[in-house]
C-alpha cells in the first residue's frame, strides 16, 4: 500500500492507489475463484481460500453456521457505535462457461456469471486494506465483512446469515453488483428501490386425459396450459396498479409424451417479478386466483406453489450519499452515473429490513468494449480493472462511515 495522503486539510485520511503487489495478488484470486465456481451452500472450497487469506493477514474470521460463508471484523468493536458492514456472495451458477480464457471454469456446468467472484475479491481487498490501516492505528472503528453464501438460491442465503447473527453489532451494511453497462472505473448509484422482487412460481394442471380426435369429451390441458400461460400475466395487468412492475414470466411448460394423445398433466415454471414491496406482499393471492379462474374455465384443476423469494433492495438515502461521498474521493464526480431500477432479484434486500444500507453497481465493461455481455450468460467476463475501483471504493466507504464527523 502507498504513502497514505488526505483530500483536502482535515478530511479523512484515505489510502493511496493499491500497490502492484496486492493489485496483482487479487487478480490471481478472483482468476482461482473464477476456475472453481461452487453453487449455494457448496462453497467449502471457496470459504477456505478466503479464511486461509484472511487469517494470513492477521484476522480472525469466522465460518458461519450454515458450514459456508464467512464472518470477520477488522478492529476492535467498541460495543457503543455500531460498525459498517461490507458485503460480498460467493457462489457461482448451474450453467456452463463458454468463454475462451486461461481462468475458465474447470468445473463442468458450473460458472461464476454473475460476477460474485468479483465481488468476493473487492470485499477481501478492502479487508486487507483496512486490517494494514488498522495495524498502523489508522482505523477509527471497527468494520465487518460479510462473505455471504447461497445468493443465488431463493429466498437467498442472507437470510441463513443473519441468522447466524452476521448483523449483531452492525447499523449500516453496503455491497456493489456487478454491472456489465457501466465502464470500468465507474459505479451506478440509486437511490429508493434498485432491484425489484423475485418470487418462484409452479403450477401444475390436472384433467383426466383422453384422444387427440375427442378433446370435447376431456380436458384439454395443453390448451389450458397455453392459456394459462398467455391470459394469466395479461389478467395480472388489469389488476395491479402497472406502476407496480408486476410480471409473471414463465421458463418453462411441459405437456404430454404423444402427438395424439392428450395429457393427464402439464406443468409451468416461472418467476414472479415486482418493483414495489407492497404490490409483492400481495402478490401471492393475486397469481393464485388468475391461475384458479383461467383453469378453471378450461376446465383444469390447478395446484399453485408460490415460493417466496426476495423483497426489492431499497437503498437507504443516507447511505447512498455515503457511496457518493466515497466514490468522489476516490475517483471524483465523474465516475458516479445515475442507474435504473432492476427486474433482477438480489438476497441483500433481507439485509435491509434490519439496518439501512446501500447497494451499489460496479461498472465492469472495458471502456469502449460493444460487446454485449450480460449477467447469468456463459460468457460472462470482467474488465478486472474494477476489482481495484471496488477495493479503493470500499475503502473509503468505510474510512468515510468512520468519521467523527458523519
Amino acid at each position: 500500500m502507498n504513502q497514505l495522503k488526505s483530500r483536502e486539510p482535515g478530511s479523512v485520511v484515505l489510502p493511496g492507489k493499491l500497490s502492484e503487489t496486492l493489485r496483482a495478488e487479487l487478480v490471481t484470486f478472483r482468476r482461482d475463484l473464477h476456475m472453481h465456481p461452487e453453487l449455494g451452500n457448496q462453497e467449502f472450497r471457496t470459504t477456505a481460500a478466503l479464511k486461509a487469506r484472511l487469517e494470513a493477514a492477521g484476522l480472525a474470521p469466522r465460518v458461519l453456521a450454515t458450514g459456508t460463508g464467512l464472518l470477520c471484523d477488522i478492529g476492535t468493536w467498541d460495543g457503543l457505535r455500531p460498525m459498517l458492514a461490507i458485503r460480498a456472495d460467493i457462489d457461482a451458477l448451474p450453467i456452463p462457461d463458454v468463454k475462451t480464457v486461461a481462468y475458465r471454469s474447470t468445473v463442468p456446468n458450473r460458472a461464476h456469471a454473475c460476477g460474485h467472484d468479483v465481488h468476493t475479491t473487492t470485499v477481501l481487498g478492502a479487508g486487507l486494506v483496512l486490517a494494514e490501516l488498522d495495524r498502523q492505528g489508522l482505523l477509527p472503528h471497527a468494520v465487518r465483512l460479510i462473505f455471504q453464501p447461497a445468493e443465488e438460491v431463493l429466498p437467498g442465503g442472507a437470510a441463513d446469515a443473519i441468522g447466524s447473527g452476521v448483523l449483531d453489532g452492525v447499523g449500516r451494511i453496503i455491497a456493489v453488483h456487478c454491472d456489465p453497462k457501466v465502464d470500468a472505473g465507474r459505479i451506478g448509484l440509486r437511490p429508493g428501490p434498485i432491484t425489484s422482487a423475485c418470487d418462484r412460481l409452479e403450477v401444475t394442471l390436472d384433467g383426466p386425459g383422453g384422444h387427440t380426435a375427442r378433446p370435447h369429451l376431456t380436458t384439454d390441458l395443453v390448451t389450458a396450459a397455453a392459456r394459462v400461460a398467455v391470459d394469466v400475466p395479461a389478467l395480472l395487468a388489469r389488476r395491479v396498479d402497472a406502476r407496480s412492475g408486476l410480471a409473471v414470466t414463465w421458463g418453462r411448460i411441459e405437456a404430454g409424451h404423444a402427438c395424439n394423445v392428450i395429457p393427464q398433466r402439464a406443468e409451468l415454471s416461472g418467476t414472479v417479478r415486482c418493483l414495489e414491496l407492497p404490490a409483492w406482499r400481495d402478490a401471492p393471492d393475486l397469481v393464485h386466483a388468475a391461475i384458479d379462474e383461467v383453469a378453471a374455465l378450461h376446465h383444469a384443476k390447478s395446484t399453485v406453489n408460490y415460493i417466496r423469494g426476495v423483497p426489492p433492495v431499497v437503498n437507504d438515502p443516507v447511505v447512498t450519499e455515503l457511496l457518493r461521498d466515497a466514490m468522489t474521493a476516490r475517483r471524483g464526480p465523474y465516475a458516479i452515473e445515475d442507474t435504473e431500477q432492476s427486474l433482477g432479484g438480489e438476497d441483500f434486500s433481507w439485509y435491509l429490513e434490519h439496518v439501512p444500507g446501500a447497494m451499489a453497481r460496479l461498472g465492469v465493461r472495458a471502456p469502449g468494449d460493444t460487446t454485449r455481455r450480460d449477467l447469468h450468460c456463459g460468457d460472462f467476463d470482467v474488465d478486472e480493472h474494477a476489482i481495484e475501483v471496488g477495493v479503493e471504493f470500499f475503502t473509503a466507504a468505510a474510512l468515510l462511515d468512520a468519521a467523527p464527523t458523519r
